[in-house]
């Protein structure tokens, strides 16, 4: 039974992997990974791996390399903390931190949500533009048309969700591949680049940017609620096989964002390096060398593959955001909805960006967008490694020293450098400011990253020198409750909500099966014109006069069969006037027909059914007409 506490409650357990063995059954796990990998090959990595080629040819492959095994590392520990406890990052941090710390964890999360989605647009414009020669600004406003593109792949199902994102990603990596032939990189340059070198002065820079951009933030809460749409034994074997397989999972699909990674900055080394131009870190100024040294083949293959990563970043962002917003706030949100208002959020800096300050002035935002996400790392890192090294919540399934180790050497790594990051920021921005600008860099954001700052120390501190009460939560080796008593619930009041339409016959049929003969039952229809919305009850045109006298029919019709029932008609919003009525005749159990629709159609009409459920204290038996 859905309880709706369920990560991604729409998706929990969606996908079987019992009853399958061989290939069969790591294909059954496969995909959550590749969801995640998309974060590491977003617009915000191509800008610095373009940078570190362009800058420094292939001496910084081995920092992508290094950054990889970090991922890896704190990827594999965030889908076993969904696995074992059942429980995402989020989650796991509302029962772990107060409620006043959990509010400034989601808006820290939100804003680097947002800043991600804001590289995402940048990325999206830039490919547009590129390939199709279309403005920037018009490239930036056309990307909000993607909330239907979302809406109607969440409606499909989780797997049909992976299969998409997977073809993206096999179509920025085939791009890749093609490049490589073309740019001929030197092999054994190449080979020479994973080995360690010292980091300096803008090596140093860029390395950090590097490893910034690799490790996002959203990742880690995705990953954590992703592993669970898979069914599971919840027993020590069963567990372990999950671990185990998500393990590969995770590994597959890191290294291939890697070999994505690499290519790029390869590509960068080879075309741009190779050639002079040392200072490519725009990725339009990369598009046009591209055509100006290799022709036409070359930039557009690298503009497709543009689009498609930001296409694909954008989705798995938007199910982050659901995560983030449901696990630390308990706010639940139509995925629409919410897309549209973190799309909106994204959209207007980079808009206001190039009305005031041009289109160039994008690539200094893409940037800014990054040092954001820097800011909330240390906030998903730290919680995860106190989460999975918990014994006493993770069972025989916490870290062992040598993987905790190394978590934590990861962490320090990571906070350290995008700490520096943000000081550098910080400081050129002072450097380069004057008069009002520097009082409102003294006055506003130097305090709020102390506070930042400060946050950061308690949320490490925490888990450490207190023990919060957790919420009930499932560990392995639990017990099942005894089941004393299963008599029948009679329901001596049950409302039946009706739409005239073919369906209705299969409703009230339902309706009846619960309560028998001697229950009472409403049956409840809605009018939803215009003028309903605004007088309500007052109206009476001739669709509420006909609606009045087709549900009067049912009601003689039932009772003629011997059943005792009513009509009770709302006006307006359809969930709110069902909730109205349900409420107002103390109704105690409710039986719905789903409508049916889907994607665009649950865009214009509604999803009645899902609000309804939400808002009403009794049970809810949804019919599917």
């Amino acid at each position: 039974m859905n309880t709706g506490k369920e990560s991604l409650a729409d998706v929990h357990g969606s996908v079987n992997t019992e009853n399958k063995t061989g290939w069969r059954k790591i294909l059954a796990f496969l995909g959550p990974a590749y969801l995640v990998s998309v974060g590491y090959m977003d617009p915000g990595n191509w800008a610095t791996d373009i940078a570190g080629g362009s800058a420094f040819g292939y001496k910084l492959i081995w920092v992508l390399l290094a950054s990889n095994l970090i991922a890896l590392l704190l990827q594999s520990l965030s889908a076993r903390l969904g696995i074992v406890r059942g429980l995402d990052l989020a989650q796991a941090s509302k029962n772990a931190y107060p409620r006043v710390v959990n509010l400034f964890l989601y808006i820290l999360a939100q804003l680097a949500i947002i800043a991600c989605d804001l590289a995402e647009i940048i990325g999206m414009a830039i490919g547009l533009n590129l390939l199709f020669d279309l403005p920037l600004i018009w490239g930036v406003l056309l990307t909000i048309t993607d909330t239907v593109l979302m809406l109607f792949l969440m409606n499909k199902g989780m797997r049909k969700l992976e299969v998409f994102i997977i073809s993206l990603i096999s179509v920025v990596g085939l791009s890749f591949l093609v490049e490589m032939f073309i740019v001929q990189p030197d092999v054994v340059e190449v080979a020479k680049g994973f080995i360690p070198t010292n980091l300096s002065g803008s090596s140093l820079y860029i390395a950090i940017g590097i490893i910034g951009a690799t490790v996002m933030p959203h990742n880690l809460y995705l990953h954590s609620s992703l592993v669970q749409t898979r069914q599971i034994v919840r027993t020590d074997e069963g567990i372990k096989t999950a671990i185990r397989f998500n393990f590969f999972d995770t590994v597959i699909a890191l290294n291939l964002a890697f070999l994505v990674n690499a290519a790029i900055l390869i590509l960068a080394a080879s075309a741009f390096y190779r050639n002079g131009y040392f200072e490519v870190a725009e990725i339009q100024d990369a598009y046009k060398l591209l055509e100006n040294i290799f022709g036409k083949t070359a930039p557009v293959l690298f503009a497709i593959a543009l689009i498609a990563a930001g296409q694909s970043s954008t989705i798995t962002g938007t199910l982050a955001g659901q995560i983030i917003m449901e696990g630390h706030v308990n706010l639940r949100m139509e995925p629409w909805l919410r897309r549209l208002l973190t799309r909106a959020l994204a959209i207007v800096p980079a808009v206001f960006t190039i009305l005031y300050f041009g289109e160039d002035g994008l690539g200094n935002l893409l940037i800014l967008s990054q040092v954001v996400l820097s800011l909330q790392l240390g906030f998903a890192i730290i919680p995860l490694i106190h989460f999975t090294s918990d014994r006493q919540k993770m069972g025989s399934f916490s870290i062992g020293k040598w993987t905790k180790l190394g978590a934590w050497a990861s962490a320090l790594i990571i906070v350290g450098l995008n700490a520096k990051l943000v000081y550098e920021e910080i400081s050129g921005w002072i450097n380069e400011s004057s008069g009002a600008s520097l009082v409102w860099i003294y006055a506003l954001v130097i305090p709020i990253a102390f506070g930042i700052g400060a946050l950061l120390l308690y949320v490490f501190f925490r888990p450490l020198l207190f023990k919060h009460r957790d919420d009930p939560i499932f560990i392995p080796h639990g017990i099942a409750s005894v089941i004393k008593d299963l008599d029948a619930i009679q329901y001596n009041h049950i409302g039946i909500t009706i739409d005239f339409s073919k369906n209705d016959t299969n409703t009230i049929r339902h309706g009846i099966m619960q309560g028998g003969k001697k229950a009472l039952y409403t049956l409840i229809h809605v009018v939803e014109t215009a003028g309903a919305q605004y007088y309500g009850g007052e109206v009476m045109d001739h669709e509420t006069q006909s609606d009045f006298d087709n549900i009067e029919q049912y009601v003689v019709a039932m009772q003629k069969l011997g059943y005792n029932a009513q009509a009770k008609v709302g006006f307006g919003t359809p969930a709110k006037s069902i909730t109205k009525i349900v409420e107002g005749e103390k109704i105690e159990f409710v039986v719905m027909g789903s409508h049916g629709h889907k994607a665009i159609k649950d865009l214009i009409f509604g999803t009645t059914v899902n609000k309804v459920r939400h808002m009403v204290d009794v049970p809810v038996l949804v019919v599917k007409s």
